[in-house]
């Protein structure tokens, strides 16, 4: 029996739900159990510290034959810290039991003198707390509680959150932890669901949407019989906190409410400040976005520490974190009628933060830190996805402070559809005259799309806007891209005459766009073709900084030379080093037609079903207005065509990484 008004009980609180995954942090729990006096199982609402706490106690129960007495805080008053501390202590006093404390941010700061004084009266106590928050005293043993495991993205860059679902096997989700739990839960709710190829991909989306939560996971599980995985997921992407008000408790959005309501002024003030990032945030962001009044530098980032319990850990980039969907959704609406302007604050100052991000990465790129670039850039590409919206207040010429500087992210490290959304979109509601870079960037991309005839009214307005403006720069790069479409439809010589000019009229340090090492490669790409006798041979490593993305293109060019020249193995060598820096990028274009044209030394040495699996891997990845690869011509001249494309489909399966010969 319990008490009245204290949430105490003797009896464990029955299975909330099957038990799918969690078997790590169970031994983990008994583990610390066994040494420290204080385990607190930390992590956001509906992460699953009560069914963990459950599943403990029951484990040492059997095993040990424990004495548990729970306490559930929620049914705790506020206030009621010093009634619930003499109830358990009258019934305490004297044994040797496991208290469980669950759901301790209910208690707000009473939490730890509690927890503190229960420790010092109770000798003989042990305590597992539940809570979003570190609880707090000395000698607590903090173990946070991870989500779920979910499918990955097929877009490995792709931003948390609701997604349009890709397609995906069974075979290749139903191992996740998460989908475990969502198929275990949609069968209770409608006997006849089943995960099949046709919902496996939406029901993979669905998961990493909700994060890999079980309470949300549970919630959108229970209505399957309302709606398809798809269609829940089209529902969540519409309006999170409307899809997920069905949850009267924890699995809704309930609990982080009761949370904000006890937090201390700092705290529900930077939660939902917190809510203007898209995607994962470190301490530095948190406090440059945040951190002014009435919330401070210093105390936001000490808000941060306390309240980092109840985040979501960014497996990808160790040291950010980020918030779970439910409560991105309800911090982001009390924001937008915060008084002041706050939430107006807050976006500009995110805003900010993104084109400095922008401007950061590119001067890293022309640094010669190219991999660190990239990095940067894809760690914040959710904020900067967001920063990119034309219909925000900065409008489109703020969307394109941000674009025109991640040149680098969208060709070279293969965003090139991604790129050109966001740089059309924002280029078709700015008025005219329309900036002269990001017309040539636009161009580029949709040249680099296979559409170069739909380049061709962005070449002549970008050409206009560069002479009006003096853009020498751009107007060099206009002519690189000339240079390079002449290369794609097998024009050489009008390639290199393109490539010259771009030289002759690039500054020797351009402020945006390609070096002029990127513009030497190309032209070396030309003359590889034209003239071989006159392409330089390297002598020892360059002066300055590297640019890591030309010296893969010059040793393409190079590889060409040398395969022309009958020394085969030499241009494998070329082509491989290649290769790894453009996977290393993530330059799609470049390894297509390293591929290729390994692909063709594959198939000068008789080795046709090689050829063809490299010839399958990059298909989908090569400019659609480019010749037809010449090993793929040989191949159906000299191969069986069941045998060719039955390879040809072997490589469209697998990565290209895993078919690249050894070194």
């Amino acid at each position: 029996m319990g008490e009245p008004g204290t949430g105490v009980r003797q009896s464990v609180p029955a299975e909330l739900s099957s038990f799918i995954g969690r078997e790590r942090e169970l031994s983990r729990t008994a583990t610390l159990l066994a040494t420290a006096r204080l385990v607190t199982l930390a992590g956001p609402a509906g992460i699953g510290k009560t069914r963990l706490a459950v599943r403990t106690v029951r484990t040492l129960g059997r095993s040990r034959g424990t004495d548990v007495v729970w306490a559930d805080m929620v049914g705790v008053p506020r206030g009621g810290g010093a009634a619930l501390e003499r109830a358990l202590v009258r019934r305490l006093d004297g044994r040797e039991a496991l208290l469980v404390l669950d759901g301790c941010e209910q208690l707000g700061a009473e939490a730890g003198p509690l927890v503190s004084a229960l420790l010092v009266r109770l000798p003989r106590l042990r305590i597992l707390a539940t809570s979003q928050r570190a609880v707090g005293p000395a000698g607590e043993a903090l173990l946070a509680v991870p989500p779920l495991s979910v499918p990955p993205s097929a877009a490995p860059d792709a931003a948390p959150g609701p997604a349009l679902p890709s397609a995906a096997s069974v075979a290749e989700v139903a191992g996740y932890e998460a989908v475990r739990l969502y198929e275990v839960r949609a069968r209770g709710a409608d006997p006849s669901f089943e995960l099949t190829e046709r919902n496996a991909g939406a029901v993979a989306a669905l998961c990493r949407a909700l994060d890999g939560i079980p309470g949300a996971l549970e919630l959108a599980a229970g209505r399957a019989h309302r709606h398809t995985p798809a269609e829940a997921l089209r529902l969540l992407t519409a309006d999170p906190l409307e899809f997920l008000a069905g949850g009267a408790g924890r699995a809704g959005g309930a609990d982080a409410l009761r949370t904000c309501s006890l937090a201390p002024p700092d705290e529900r003030l930077l939660w939902d400040r917190l809510s203007v990032f898209a995607g994962s945030f470190d301490r530095d962001a948190v406090v440059e976005v945040c951190g002014f009044a009435p919330l401070g530098p210093r105390r936001a980032a000490e808000a941060l520490e306390r309240i980092t319990p109840a985040l979501l850990e960014d497996a990808a980039h160790p040291g950010r974190h980020r918030l779970p969907l439910s409560v991105r959704a309800l911090a982001a609406r009390r924001l937008s009628l915060a008084p002041d302007g706050d939430g107006a604050t807050v976006a500009r100052r995110h805003r900010e933060r993104c084109r400095a991000t922008a401007e950061r990465a590119a001067r890293l790129w022309r640094s010669g830190a190219q991999r660190e670039a990239r990095a940067l850039a894809v760690a914040e590409l959710p904020e900067l996805r967001a920063a990119m919206d034309p219909l925000a207040p900065a409008g489109p010429g703020g969307a394109l402070e941000i674009a025109v500087p991640l040149w680098f992210l969208w060709s070279p490290c293969g965003l090139v559809t991604e790129g050109r959304r966001h740089l059309e979109r924002a280029l078709a509601l700015h008025p005219a005259p329309r900036p002269a870079r990001a017309l040539w960037l636009a161009a580029w991309l949709v040249a680099s799309s296979g559409e170069a005839e739909s380049a061709d009214p962005l070449l002549v307005e970008a050409w206009t806007a560069a002479v009006q403006e003096g853009e020498d720069a751009c107007v060099a790069y206009l002519a690189y891209l000339r240079g390079l479409v002449a290369l794609w439809r097998d024009r050489p010589w009008e390639a290199a005459a393109e490539f010259r000019e771009a030289l002759e009229l690039l500054p020797a340090e351009p402020e945006f766009g390609p070096g002029p090492e990127a513009l030497r490669a190309a032209l070396t790409m030309a003359l590889a073709h034209t003239d071989p006798a006159s392409v330089p041979v390297e002598d020892g490593p360059p002066d300055g900084p590297v640019d890591l993305w030309a010296r893969s293109w010059t040793g393409y060019a190079h590889a060409l030379v040398q395969r022309r020249e009958g020394r085969p193995a030499v241009a494998r060598a070329e082509l491989l080093r290649a290769l790894e820096i453009q996977l290393l990028l993530g330059d799609r274009l470049g390894q297509a037609l390293s591929a290729e044209l390994l692909a063709e030394l594959e198939a000068d040495a008789g080795c046709y079903e090689e050829s063809a699996r490299l010839l399958g891997a990059v298909a989908g990845t090569r400019p659609a207005s480019a010749c037809l690869p010449r090993a793929e011509r040989v191949l159906r001249a000299r191969m069986d065509p069941a045998a060719f494309r039955t390879a040809f489909a072997e490589g469209a399966r697998t990565p290209l990484r895993a078919l690249l010969p050894k070194h």
